[in-house]
């Protein structure tokens, strides 16, 4: 199975991902990243794995139509079977969806569906929650709609600082992604040969 990884940041979730492929533990070729930020550290990890990057802008585009076709040719030319968004912060639009319905998963920083959107962290915490966690979705037409396939609570602590529950969530996130990617992988290259 090859996968093709998205993301627009720092790249922790990349980074995870990208080492339990590397030791074997997700049974897949991780073939591309993909960055629409030309200056995001996540390219410098990538390099640094010697994993193909492609990195360009929707502002170097007519329309966002445009800017997914031209993904959706490359993902095509490498004959990828999953995209897994790790950070990727735009909302992906139908050129995309419509290729890759049910073969796009997305992490989000929260329980959803509570606190959906850009700052799913910083909304659990400012809401004075007792707890909020992390959520692996398969992507639909809507902000972290997507049917679910996975969450893990984290408590918010009373001495928790925001800095301090995003580790948390960071480091849950870390350890979930790459399982949940395992599972599903190997539940999907079974299905495939029975």
């Amino acid at each position: 199975m090859k996968l093709a990884i998205f993301a627009s940041g720092n790249g922790s979730n990349f980074q995870a991902i990208a080492e339990a492929v590397a030791i074997g533990a997700i049974e897949a070729q991780l073939t591309l990243l993909f960055c629409d930020k030309k200056d995001a550290y996540v390219i410098k990890r990538a390099r640094s794995m010697s994993i193909p990057v492609i990195s360009f802008s929707p502002n170097d585009f007519e329309s966002k139509a445009m800017y997914e076709a031209e993904i959706l040719h490359l993902l095509e030319e490498e004959q990828i079977d999953l995209i897994v968004l790790a950070g990727y912060m735009r909302i992906i639009g139908p050129t995309l969806l419509e290729v890759f319905s049910k073969r796009m998963i997305n992490i989000h920083p929260s329980l959803l569906p509570d606190f959906p959107g850009l700052h799913g962290i910083k909304d659990a915490f400012y809401a004075n929650v007792p707890e909020t966690g992390v959520t692996i979705h398969y992507v639909d037409d809507g902000v972290d709609t997507g049917p679910i396939i996975a969450q893990e609570k984290v408590v918010i602590d009373m001495l928790d600082t925001l800095d301090s529950l995003e580790k948390k969530i960071h480091n849950v996130e870390h350890k979930l992604f790459p399982t949940v990617l395992a599972k599903l992988i190997k539940n999907q290259q079974g299905e495939g040969r029975s």
